[in-house]
């Protein structure tokens, strides 16, 4: 009875020092997806639908604002970015960044920290560069949550990879090229509005490096 005692603690011990020594890597994202989030922050909710491509070097959020605006984000990889409504303000405005969206292994290089309970699921865990926390499902492989620096938190409700929105719906309405004002960030869409998008500019130049 000792020598078995003795064998499953050595075999537990063994696993522990393994997996210390080789922690899980982050999932890369598919390179298209669609997915719902629901964005939770101190002031506000947000509903996204979020459709990545990758593929097609862009990524679109529209975002819905509980009982407000609804707002469009499309992002390309060559840094530009717009944000407008199609309500009758026709509300438009523009950014450009050094970096485009997000690669699909943008979380290469993040710090393992464990697993916790996230939403009901067993989750690895993962850091980077002090700005995101990001939450992984042990059996699907699938984000479930990420926590921004600020303190927002995103909670992934579906995630289709492979699906992809057709290209018609990627076009920016024509008023965007009229009157666009570029921006580093998007304030004060129908008085309240503050768009920070799927990652804050500032940790999207981080986890772009």
């Amino acid at each position: 009875m000792t020598t078995i005692i003795t064998t499953i603690t050595t075999l537990l011990l063994f696993s522990t020092i393994t997996n210390a020594d080789n922690p899980p890597q982050p999932t890369p994202w598919p390179e298209q997806f669609h997915s719902v989030l629901v964005l939770n922050s101190t002031d506000e909710l947000q509903l996204i639908d979020l459709y990545y491509d990758w593929t097609n070097g862009r990524n679109f959020n529209i975002i819905q604002y509980q009982l407000g605006t609804v707002l469009y984000d499309i992002e390309w990889n060559n840094g530009t970015s717009f944000f407008f409504t199609i309500d009758s303000d026709r509300q438009c405005s523009s950014v450009q960044l050094d970096v485009g969206i997000l690669r699909p292994n943008w979380l290469a290089g993040a710090t393992y920290v464990g697993q916790r309970q996230v939403d009901g699921f067993d989750c690895y865990v993962w850091e980077k560069a002090d700005f995101i926390t990001y939450y992984e499902d042990v059996v699907t492989r699938r984000p479930v949550k990420w926590v921004f620096y600020t303190g927002r938190e995103a909670h992934v409700m579906t995630f289709e990879v492979g699906a992809a929105l057709e290209d018609a719906k990627w076009q920016v309405p024509w008023y965007c090229f009229e009157q666009t004002t570029p921006v580093t960030t998007m304030e004060d869409i129908s008085g309240t509005i503050r768009h920070r998008g799927l990652v804050d500019f500032g940790t999207r130049r981080i986890i772009n490096m």
